[in-house]
């Protein structure tokens, strides 16, 4: 979340390694049943993270009875996430080629996928 510095009104939006060490702590503490492959992408990832920018996560699970849309997280920070079965995952280049591969490209894998 936002700092202020000092006294200042200034905002700093905290860092990526910073960031990236409490989404693994986070990880740690709220395990996901049948987590298989964690990472994040987006703005973060491309190191482009600036006042007000959220979190993106990629989360692949073996396998869920939900639909994606109802995957729902709950994280300490403002966060998006796309969470798919390693099925879905493996079947996203045919039906979302673009979006497939600026995943492949930009996702920071904390767990890598199998």
């Amino acid at each position: 979340m936002p700092v202020r510095s000092l006294g200042s009104s200034v905002l700093r939006w905290p860092s990526r390694e910073k960031v990236e060490e409490a989404l693994k702590d986070w990880l740690v503490r709220h395990p996901i049943p049948g987590l298989v492959a964690a990472g994040y992408f987006g703005s973060y990832a491309r190191g482009e993270a600036g006042v007000g920018s959220d979190l993106d996560l990629l989360l692949l699970v073996a396998h869920s009875p939900l639909p994606p849309w109802k995957r729902p997280l709950e994280l300490p920070v403002p966060a998006e996430a796309l969470v798919y079965t390693l099925e879905e995952w493996k079947g996203l280049p045919q039906r979302s080629p673009r979006l497939a591969r600026v995943l492949w490209e930009e996702t920071r894998w904390l767990l890598l996928p199998p």
